[in-house]
């Protein structure tokens, strides 16, 4: 399994790789989203198992500035569903995981001593935070396709974050950072490896090493992704291209680019970055 998820990821650029057989290796990179679901539920004390493997990721300073919240009522997901894309996957699915950047806990305490923890009030706690809900979002996923479930991250949630905020209930200084859809995979619809970019575009040693031919940086990724969306039944574009109309204006962004609008919405304030702007 390994060696044939190697050749789906990487092609002819695939590694040469001694790798040994583990389970938990084959697991991750066979990895592939998920987007056609069952409506059938999960098995007993799947949330519990995966917030389990989600708390056993790595937090900075021991902080756990992150929450989730698990959204499994079919109102909801749908709401959810509605805001993001629409996305019909996270009414389907059983179970949507929604993880959050959440400063709200640590402030709480603060409050319950009597102190002020101003940390919170700059950037990098916030960054922390991020960093934090996507390591235990993705030891969650590792978690899920060990039991045999699929999923698929929804960055749409950042779309219309105050919307999403309303439907989830959360507090200040809590924000939805992503969704991560769970479910079991529609046998009838399977979700394939997709190919990746070559090692070589983004492996650098011991320095960050520019390529002197920019034309050749990618290799032959744009028609290898090209060959997995005809093979898939996918509208065939250039990677390159894809990305950079992906990112090519604001309105691209699908709501994204008033994110720090929104963090102040949600209750907010960076001191680094507040009082730099004043005046």
């Amino acid at each position: 399994m390994t060696v044939t998820a190697l050749q789906a990821r990487y092609g002819d650029a695939a590694p040469a790789l001694n790798l040994p057989e583990l389970p938990v290796l084959d697991a991750m990179l066979s990895h592939r989203s998920v987007r056609h679901f069952v409506r059938d539920a999960l098995p007993e004390h799947t949330l519990e198992t995966l917030v389990a493997a989600a708390q056993s990721a790595p937090t900075s300073s021991n902080l756990q500035t992150w929450s989730v919240i698990a959204v499994e009522s079919q109102e909801r997901r749908e709401a959810l569903a509605n805001l993001v894309g629409p996305q019909k996957h996270l009414a389907v699915a059983p179970l949507v995981l929604v993880f959050l950047a959440d400063l709200s806990r640590i402030e709480r305490l603060g409050q319950a001593q009597g102190r002020d923890p101003v940390g919170l009030h700059y950037l990098d706690t916030f960054l922390m935070g991020v960093i934090d809900a996507a390591l235990a979002a993705q030891n969650a996923v590792v978690a899920a396709e060990a039991m045999g479930l699929g999923t698929v991250y929804v960055g749409g949630m950042r779309n219309q974050p105050e919307e999403v905020a309303k439907v989830l209930g959360t507090p200040p200084n809590v924000f939805p950072v992503f969704g991560l859809v769970v479910g079991r995979p529609d046998p009838a619809k399977p979700a394939a490896i997709k190919p990746r970019l070559p090692q070589s575009a983004v492996l650098h040693r011991e320095q960050y090493q520019v390529p002197a031919d920019q034309s050749q940086e990618i290799g032959d990724y744009n028609e290898a992704l090209r060959q997995f969306m005809r093979t898939h039944g996918m509208r065939e574009v250039d990677w390159s291209a894809q990305v950079l109309e992906r990112l090519g204006s604001p309105e691209a962004l699908t709501g994204r680019h008033r994110l720090y609008e929104a963090l102040r919405n949600a209750g907010f304030r960076y001191t680094d970055i507040d009082s730099s702007t004043e005046g």
